[in-house]
């Protein structure tokens, strides 16, 4: 709908509140009335509600001439500009922090507050920045290119909400992205959908019957989806063939390393610490060290996992679940279980803290060296 109104000449930030308000008028009549083609019906109140808005604006004049635009009335056609209206948001003129704020409210549907959550920065800061990026981009026609990296991190940020988070993003994200590479051939294009394949392939191992997480070394091997693997993992070579290495090509790597391991204990810990040191040399991201910490501690013993931990900023996400981790597999019960429980406590995701609370309980169920 969104795209639509943009399309038919509408500025961002006026067709995003006619959108709002057709959805409003949605709930108040389709109990009673429903509509026979509700997309349609969606439209067309959206773009009337356009219209009257522009009426009353300072540039009625202007906008005036629009009501004579106005398509008959029919069947909504089936135009996907779903991905057109992603390169909209990610106009040059927006910093990519701002692009993918923008994208991630107006695009993928994600609240203020799970963005703000996501950048680790207060709400209200959110809420300015995505105010500036919808009037930096009013009035901006689609013939205008985004740019395609600040695309590719906004579908990688939807497509992990989607994974981890409330909204159910992660199906949407891929297929934008396969309409993406198959538009656009480009290495980390092909990077980023066979990473996103090989972790969608897990998925249906990811949590136990009641809904809680189950971790990766736990998970059942069997549930995993290897028709979705194997295409992951030729897409991912054909792109690294190109020696045109990227920071989603590193990722999806490692990703496949996981996937290729029969059992948890057969994982090749050494050459995904190899991969991390990739990805940490094309893009210095701290979660990427932290994730290298914690291979070490698998290749390498616990403790070289520990000491490569300390040398990084203990207010990193997860740093201190991954303490926990690294200290229950050197022994240390007493410390790994407070360390569960601190880590339970800084979790801003619900199945995430429930996990972690049962891994503190389990702990402190178990009779300690001493008892």
């Amino acid at each position: 709908m969104l795209a639509i109104l943009v399309r038919r000449g509408a500025d961002f930030a006026a067709a995003e509140d006619a959108v709002q308000d057709a959805l409003v008028e949605a709930l108040r009549v389709w109990p009673g009335d429903p509509p026979r083609d509700p997309r349609g019906w969606l439209i067309t109140v959206a773009w009337r509600r356009f219209l009257d808005a522009a009426r009353a604006d300072a540039a009625r004049r202007r906008r005036e001439d629009l009501a004579d635009q106005e398509p008959p009335s029919g069947p909504a056609t089936n135009t996907d500009d779903t991905l057109q209206l992603y390169f909209l948001c990610a106009h040059p003129s927006l910093t990519p922090a701002s692009a993918v704020a923008l994208t991630l409210r107006a695009v993928g549907g994600l609240t203020t507050r799970q963005i703000a959550d996501a950048y680790l920065v207060p709400e209200a800061t959110m809420a300015q920045r995505i105010s500036r990026a919808k009037r930096t981009v009013s009035g901006v026609r689609f013939d205008q290119p985004g740019d395609v990296a600040t695309v590719l991190r906004v579908l990688y940020l939807v497509f992990n909400e989607g994974y981890t988070g409330d909204v159910d993003l992660a199906t949407e994200a891929i297929r934008l992205t396969r309409r993406l590479a198959a538009a656009i051939d480009h290495p980390e294009v092909a990077g980023l959908l066979a990473l996103m394949l090989l972790h969608h392939a897990r998925r249906a191992a990811r949590t136990a019957p009641d809904g809680s997480l189950v971790p990766l070394a736990l998970q059942h091997r069997e549930r995993w989806d290897t028709t979705m693997i194997a295409e992951g993992v030729t897409i991912l070579q054909t792109a690294l063939s190109r020696d045109r290495l990227g920071e989603f090509q590193a990722q999806a790597a490692i990703a496949a390393l996981h996937a290729d391991a029969q059992t948890a204990d057969e994982t090749d810990w050494i050459q995904i610490v190899e991969w991390y040191d990739e990805l940490i040399r094309l893009t210095g991201n701290p979660v990427a060290r932290l994730n290298r910490a914690v291979a070490v501690g698998e290749a390498d013993g616990p403790q070289a996992g520990l000491a490569a931990l300390a040398a990084l900023d203990p207010s990193l996400p997860r740093h201190t679940a991954a303490a926990a981790y690294l200290h229950e597999k050197a022994g240390d019960q007493n410390q790994a279980a407070q360390l569960y429980a601190k880590a339970a406590h800084q979790a801003t995701n619900l199945a995430e803290r429930d996990h972690l609370t049962r891994q503190a309980a389990r702990l402190n169920a178990r009779p300690h060296r001493g008892d």
